[in-house]
């Protein structure tokens, strides 16, 4: 009987590790999730900004095309 306390003890002691162990991970993890989050965010709005600028230089290409046909 006693026994049965040691070793109902001891899994009570180990599944108090696991649980600490978990939530140790479980909220590194929620660190990552925010850090790339903001990280993917950052990366949007660049994209977003190189796209724009992509567009505008594109924008300019027929202009200055037709320009040096007219001066030639």
């Amino acid at each position: 009987m006693i026994s049965e306390f040691e070793l109902l003890t001891e899994k009570v002691k180990q599944l108090a590790v696991l649980a600490h162990t978990l939530r140790s991970e479980n909220a590194r993890l929620r660190n990552d999730v925010v850090s790339l989050a903001t990280q993917n965010t950052d990366l949007q709005q660049r994209m977003h900004q190189a796209h724009d600028r992509v567009s505008a230089l594109l924008a300019q290409l027929p202009a200055e095309a037709l320009t040096d046909k007219e001066a030639a």
